[in-house]
């Protein structure tokens, strides 16, 4: 599995899914799109330029119309979805082992 830090670059609402978000995420020289479904537990202003961790070689995957390049990892915590981050300042691209 190709597990690497993201950067968000941007968000939008999915066109066609109330709890979806389309986002587009720097894995390091190559911009994915990748829809997700955060949406209710991220602001917009929040997800800008925040760093995640990616799956970036999952097959490719249509979500309601938009193909979704990757996928974020996240954890659940009494209903809440949290993003998964590093804890320092890393390049987009970096692998996690």
């Amino acid at each position: 599995m190709d597990i690497r830090i993201g950067k968000i670059l941007d968000v939008d609402n999915h066109p066609k899914a109330d709890k979806l978000l389309v986002l587009k995420i720097d894995i390091g020289g190559e911009v994915r799109t990748i829809v997700a479904g955060i949406k209710g537990y991220y602001e917009r202003e929040e997800l800008m330029d925040k760093k995640v961790v990616v799956i970036t070689n999952l097959e490719q995957k249509e979500l309601r119309g938009i193909k979704s390049e990757g996928m974020i990892l996240a954890a659940v915590k009494d209903d809440k979805v949290i993003l998964l981050t590093p804890d320092e300042d890393i390049k987009e691209g970096a692998v996690i082992q």
